[in-house]
């Protein structure tokens, strides 16, 4: 079971050791020279693909196993990082992002899902929940190495140079995929459980109140806090800051995240309930968004990373938990699919539209997505779903 699960870590590490993270806005601006209109409709190309491919390369796990599908997952992701990095051309761009896709949507659930039969055959199942958070660390401690590394190497070499040497480490984790061993076992038909996900996901909000309204609200929330990921880079190139200075910013969003979700409980008392939370959280995400959209700079910046960012791009795990309590143990995993998809979906026409604005005014652009988390604090409807979660914390302590 020890080598299993450390071959799980090395993989999940080396598939997540992604070098150009930390310059992808100078990768498309500078080196790709277009726009971040092209751009963000780029991110869009993305996103609809992966949503798309899902009932395809689920096919995959279904006739060929879940091994098979996380190593070509594996092999088409390198291929498209070589691919995206062989020529500053858009339309290379939009072939890199449907290879990129198209690994992406082979490996989502295939790793988790071979390592739980492995668990189960080893009677060891129970032990699934510790270790998927601890691959969850090994994620992000691999993002963490990567991102300065990969600032160094464009500084150095070229802003083309992250992405192509991204393929290393991901190739390497194919070789690691070949040894985990394979559990023939009665798979669900993954095709089958995508369209049943969808279709038993919009069932289940449209008859669920709260449910649909945590959904809105971390949707929202969500879909603002992922900006920030595309628009601090810009600003840190207005600055004047180095390319190879980016690294340690994206370090800096990294722990801040890591920090807020290793505290959730603590915040939680801290703001005293979890509607208290819900609120700060959206308060505190929507003004760093605006303070970096009015006053942009190296300060803004960091508060739009450590506040924003570190509450903003951890706030749907803690919505997460909560939706837990409010859904069936027979619909949760469709039900929390579904959301995961609903946002997706929700950036494929947001993103042009942001892009759009940003290049005529970053600052606006800004604005515009800061009204989205302070909407929700506004917003009737979020206002009933504080009240519902009042009520029920209050059914619970009577209880």
């Amino acid at each position: 079971m020890k080598s299993l699960v450390n071959k799980y870590y090395l993989f999940q590490f080396l598939t997540s050791f992604t070098f150009f993270s930390a310059v992808l806005v100078p990768f498309f601006t500078e080196w790709g020279h277009i726009t971040l209109a092209q751009t963000q409709m780029i991110q869009s190309w993305f996103m609809f693909w992966v949503f798309v491919l899902e009932v395809p390369t689920g096919a995959v796990a279904d006739y060929f196993g879940r091994k098979v599908s996380i190593i070509l997952g594996a092999i088409i992701f390198a291929l498209g990082t070589i691919v995206y990095a062989s020529s500053p051309v858009f339309y290379n761009f939009l072939l890199g992002e449907l290879i990129l896709a198209t690994g992406v949507a082979l490996l989502s659930g295939a790793g988790e899902a071979l390592l739980y039969d492995n668990l189960k055959l080893l009677g060891k199942e129970t032990e699934s929940k510790k270790i998927f958070g601890k691959a969850h660390a090994v994620r992000m401690m691999s993002m963490l190495i990567a991102a300065p590394l990969g600032s160094f190497i464009a500084s150095k070499w070229g802003l083309n140079y992250p992405m192509l040497l991204t393929s290393i480490p991901t190739f390497l984790a194919v070789i690691v995929a070949f040894t985990i061993p394979e559990v023939r076992v009665t798979l669900t038909n993954e095709s089958e459980r995508y369209l049943i996900i969808a279709k038993k996901g919009v069932t289940y909000f449209i008859h669920h109140k709260i449910l649909r309204e945590l959904a809105i609200n971390s949707i929202l929330v969500a879909s603002a806090s992922y900006f920030i990921i595309w628009f601090y880079q810009p600003i840190l190139i207005a600055q004047g800051y180095a390319v190879s200075t980016f690294g340690w910013f994206h370090v800096f969003l990294l722990l801040s995240e890591l920090l807020v979700s290793s505290q959730f409980a603590r915040l939680e008392k801290l703001f005293g309930s979890e509607k208290r939370y819900l609120q700060v959280s959206a308060l505190f995400v929507g003004l760093a968004i605006l303070a970096a959209a009015i006053w942009p700079n190296t300060v803004t910046v960091i508060i739009l990373l450590a506040i924003g960012g570190g509450f903003g791009l951890t706030r749907i795990e803690y919505v997460g938990a909560i939706m837990n309590r409010h859904v069936e143990s027979k619909e949760r995993a469709t039900t929390l699919s579904a959301v995961s998809m609903f946002r997706r979906l929700a950036l494929v026409p947001l993103n042009p539209i942001i892009g759009l604005l940003a290049d005529r005014s970053l600052s606006f652009a800004l604005f515009i997505v800061s009204l989205l988390p302070l909407g929700v604090l506004i917003w009737p409807m979020m206002r009933r779903l504080y009240s519902g979660l009042r009520r029920g914390a209050n059914t619970k302590e009577q209880t």
